[in-house]
């Protein structure tokens, strides 16, 4: 893997990648729609407030590096920016729904456990359950072109650990764990298996609930 994102960078491709599954309509954005959603309050940490030079300076540093695209609409003057980050024509780093899904909400959200994935992440891709996020973040661990995330240990008073993207930057391998690795010892083996099946009876509850409601 070769591609490096500062953090600014981090969240216009966060941005672009959300903006395309959620709003296809309004898809590619335009400086203004890319820079209210660099400064959006919800789905977003850290929040920030960036001025269209600030972004427009980013986005010309990924216009150069090949990692976003611009264009103006017919008939209009206004111009339009894409990712070329993944799944393009352009590249050849490809994501299945699910791993683009959980790669976006990492880009936007900085480190986060599977179970905070499991519930931000549904809004991008479907996920059978939990399970399916765990599953999903080992293989973007593991990947030959990768890796993608890295486990960070678990921090006091924390059930869960979080994972982190690594497009930004060599971080700390040797204090990260490799995904799917037992904590330390047999007890937190078994409490993290019993954090895990907690987390997918809840997840099973909250699905059929909705089902019932819509029924």
């Amino acid at each position: 893997m070769n591609i490096e994102l500062n953090a600014l960078e981090a969240r216009i491709i966060g941005c672009l990648i959300e903006k395309e599954i959620t709003t296809p309509e309004q898809y590619p954005l335009s400086l203004n729609a890319l820079t209210n959603a660099c400064n959006q309050k919800s789905n977003r940490d850290p929040v920030v407030e960036l001025g269209e030079a600030e972004v427009q300076a980013a986005v010309d540093g990924l216009v150069r590096r090949y990692l976003v695209s611009d264009q103006s609409g017919f008939g209009s003057r206004v111009v339009k920016f894409r990712h070329r980050f993944c799944n393009s024509e352009y590249g050849t780093l490809k994501f299945s729904p699910q791993e683009l899904a959980i790669v976006c909400e990492l880009l936007l959200r900085g480190a986060q456990t599977p179970g905070e994935l499991r519930s931000r992440a549904g809004r991008l891709a479907r996920f059978a359950d939990a399970g399916e996020v765990e599953t999903t973040l080992e293989n973007l661990a593991a990947r030959a072109d990768g890796p993608f995330v890295a486990r960070l240990p678990r921090e006091p008073g924390r059930r869960e650990s979080r994972y982190a993207h690594l497009f930004s930057g060599n971080a700390d391998l040797a204090a990260l764990e490799p995904a799917g690795a037992v904590v330390a010892g047999d007890d937190d083996h078994r409490l993290d298996q019993l954090e895990r099946r907690l987390a997918q009876l809840e997840a099973e509850i909250a699905d059929l609930k909705q089902r019932l409601g819509d029924g």
